[in-house]
């Protein structure tokens, strides 16, 4: 294991000894590859460069106190990746290309995964780009496949602990029959100028509203939005969400805890009826929200009065890690362990 102040890591870019890469050329992919280097060659016409024909996922592996490397929900972000490829008009990887992939990058880096009491883990980034020169607005001919892996620390500074959120109208992050379903940069960059407008405003993230209304709850900056209430689990449903692979865990372990789950359209107003209220993806897995301002309106919908997280969310939260450290069992078959 690498010498690394493993506590003390950000979520950041960490340089590691290997990625795996694919090509794609004449119609099928090639033969998987090794590589040492950081860097791509990549011509200036490049489809990715011009038209955003681009798409990445993101996953993790975590040391056990067993000692073994366990990777969480690798066949789910296998397929939303293929969704997307769709969507954008790539082609897709097989799950089982995606999971040899993955795996191989893993053990050829099992020495910068974080061990198992520093609560950090090793971060996978799989990306896909068109590589083939061309102007004309198309679909590339030719595309690469590359995943690499960086150690990381918690999304947020705090980890588990909540954070305030400003309601952003001024902004979307993405239209109803757009591109928010599927995991594309393009999205990414669209949520950039929202993002730094509510850190200049002093709040943690963005909260967007639905794009065609302003009327029903959207996303959380890059995150899926969670609400309890009365023993049930509210999540938004609207065209314009990346479905959340982390959302989609919780809410069966919801289930399991004897909760109602709903996933519907979720008006503004409703978010004075929560007892407690949460963003969750693969980097933070929970963050808790400690209130949502409306600076338009003057509104404050407020989650942790005592600035604490929820006793819900917290047990989420837990039971979730528990099942990616290996603490409890894996009744779903969500975790892949790499032998």
């Amino acid at each position: 294991m690498k010498d690394l102040d493993w506590s003390n890591i950000g979520f950041g870019y960490i340089r590691t000894d290997y990625n795996v890469r694919c090509c794609y050329r004449d119609g099928k992919w090639g033969e998987i590859e090794v590589s040492s280097s950081e860097h791509i060659n990549l011509h200036m016409a490049a489809t990715c460069l011009h038209y955003g024909q681009e798409a990445f996922e993101g996953l993790k592996a975590f040391r056990g106190k067993d000692g073994k490397v366990r990777i969480f929900r690798l066949e789910a972000n296998a397929e939303r990746l293929q969704s997307t490829c769709d969507g954008i008009l790539m082609p897709q990887i097989s799950v089982e290309m995606f999971r040899e992939m993955v795996t191989k990058v893993v053990n050829l880096n099992k020495d910068y995964i974080p061990p198992y009491e520093s609560g950090a883990s090793l971060y996978i980034r799989p990306l896909i780009i068109g590589t083939s020169a061309q102007v004309g607005v198309h679909p590339a001919s030719e595309y690469m496949f590359i995943i690499f892996v960086t150690p990381v620390g918690p999304y947020f500074k705090g980890g588990f602990s909540t954070n305030p959120y400003v309601i952003i109208r001024e902004y979307d992050r993405s239209a109803p029959l757009g591109t928010g379903k599927y995991k594309v940069g393009g999205n990414y960059a669209a949520s950039l100028r929202a993002n730094k407008l509510a850190h200049d405003k002093g709040y943690s993230c963005e909260f967007y509203l639905d794009a065609r209304e302003k009327k029903y709850i959207d996303e959380c900056g890059a995150a899926n939005f969670i609400g309890i209430k009365d023993n049930t689990y509210v999540t938004p449903l609207s065209t314009s969400i990346l479905p959340s692979i982390t959302n989609n865990s919780l809410q069966q372990i919801a289930k399991d805890m004897g909760m109602k789950v709903e996933v519907r359209p979720v008006p503004e107003e409703e978010l004075l009826t929560f007892e407690e209220a949460g963003a969750c993806g693969t980097a933070a897995v929970i963050s808790p929200i400690e209130r949502i301002d409306d600076l338009e309106t003057g509104k404050s919908y407020v989650f942790a009065k005592d600035g604490k997280p929820g006793p819900v969310l917290t047990e989420l939260y837990n039971r979730l890690r528990a099942i990616q450290y290996g603490d409890a069992a894996d009744d779903y078959g969500w975790v892949t362990i790499v032998e």
